[in-house]
């Protein structure tokens, strides 16, 4: 039976919509995801206090997830295309779930520098446990979205980085104010290992979900969703997806630019999850706790953004517009706001430089449309690997980033000349969309 026709209005009526809730369940997942990540930027500042950790140290511990985040890409993608995403995120979420529940037993290593190792160690760990969480969301979006819906989704889930901080930062906060930092870490770990087992109970794919009716079915696929994913990525990897598929990915300008523009946007990423809310302890003089909410706000903007861009890329489309012009507007506009993330170093209230902040992840939000723009142009036999790949040149900005600032503040004795740094990268990205990026299409394979 052909599934390519257009469902009529009677139909439409009729029409399920469980591809929302997988979507509620990713965000969630994603929400927790990047608190986890997020855990040591807000214990960073009673942690050094206790173990007498200098910016430099806490810059390498700082980087420890990233490093093996990106080794572990290329790995996870392969492992998606072969096992798909049901069961791969099932022991993903487990895995760093664990690994953060841990953390918080650093302190029974005894000497400081031990417990310093201990912590290295356990972040790199949950590094390699999380490789394969963005690229499985692709790969569910791919699957369970039409290209029409596919912005949005991408949107939303993304953009659960922002709905994390707002929501886990202060709590987070909180909890090391009142109970200790050591507690932060059991808390999140038992809330992911919750999440593991929600999420084997209810994801599996459009054509085997018993809640999925003929005409969602039929709404998906004819719109370009990839509703047999996993069956169709495990053939190919029969076939052979290897390092060739690999250097294919690799000589598209368009991929190649779409990549460097990640690791740019991933700059501001990285700045907001480890060294902004020390920013405002150091260099802002606020309490950790005060520090914890404010920190807050410019999420909520980076969030509102987020959902914003997806939304707006995906009306572009339905207006006519190009699959092109629907990405890149967004994204340039975005991170052209994002770069008066600088004007911090030249105000002193308080006030200001949070307005600052949020009016540059608001723009960071925007303009986070990559993972969409990657499921519009994987291959459909390799969309685990590709998104891998994208994810690995974009964290690569992970390990970068903390590291760069460590030094810049160790150096300097001020955050200027990191705001600066961080700065440079949104332009950078603008310059990546508009020059390198040409017409955004799938990439099909050569001998697949």
């Amino acid at each position: 039976m052909s599934l390519s026709r257009t469902a009529t209005p009677a139909e439409v009526a009729k029409r399920t919509n469980v591809r929302y809730l997988i979507l509620a369940l990713i965000f969630i997942i994603t929400t927790l995801n990047y608190a986890d990540r997020a855990t040591l930027s807000v214990t960073g500042s009673a942690m050094r206090a206790e173990f007498g950790l200098d910016a430099i140290r806490m810059g390498y511990i700082f980087s420890a997830f990233s490093w093996a985040y990106v080794l572990s890409q290329v790995p996870a993608g392969w492992i998606l295309d072969r096992f798909g995403a049901r069961r791969v995120y099932a022991v993903s979420i487990f895995l760093w779930s664990l690994f953060t529940l841990l953390q918080g037993a650093i302190g029974v290593l005894g000497s400081a520098g031990a417990a310093v190792v201990g912590l290295f160690v356990l972040r790199f760990a949950m590094g390699v446990a999380e490789a394969p969480a963005f690229p499985a969301n692709a790969k569910v979006v791919a699957s369970w979205f039409p290209t029409k819906e596919r912005g949005t989704a991408s949107a939303i889930f993304n953009s659960a980085q922002y709905f994390a901080a707002v929501v886990f930062t202060p709590l987070m906060a909180w909890v090391t104010h009142a109970y200790g930092w050591h507690h932060v870490y059991t808390v999140m770990g038992a809330a992911g290992l919750l999440l593991a087992c929600a999420w084997i109970k209810f994801m599996k794919n459009p054509a085997d979900h018993p809640g999925v009716n003929r005409q969602e079915l039929e709404h998906i696929e004819a719109g370009g969703g990839v509703v047999n994913g996993h069956q169709r990525a495990a053939r190919a990897e029969r076939k052979g997806a290897n390092w060739a598929i690999v250097r294919q990915l690799l000589r598209s300008r368009m991929l190649v630019g779409v990549y460097l523009a990640q690791y740019c946007i991933n700059v501001l990423t990285y700045f907001f999850l480890t060294w902004f809310p020390i920013y405002l302890v150091q260099a802002r003089h606020m309490t950790i706790l005060k520090a914890g909410f404010v920190a807050s706000l410019p999420a909520v903007c980076g969030f509102l953004g987020g959902v914003l861009g997806g939304v707006a890329s995906d009306a572009f489309i339905r207006a006519g517009r190009s699959l092109t012009v629907a990405r890149k507007v967004p994204i340039v506009g975005g991170m052209l706001l994002s770069s008066c993330i600088v004007g911090c170093n030249y105000v002193g209230s308080d006030w200001i430089v949070v307005a600052l902040m949020s009016l540059a992840f608001f723009g960071k939000g925007l303009g986070a449309l990559g993972w969409a723009v990657i499921a519009d142009t994987a291959p459909k036999e390799a969309i685990g690997l590709s998104g891998s790949i994208f994810n690995m040149f974009g964290n690569v900005a992970g390990i970068v980033t903390p590291i760069v600032i460590g030094y810049l503040v160790a150096t300097s004795g001020s955050f200027n000349g990191a705001l600066a740094f961080v700065g440079v990268n949104a332009i950078v990205t603008v310059f990546s969309y508009l020059v390198i990026v040409k017409d955004i299409k799938r990439v099909e394979l050569k001998g697949a």
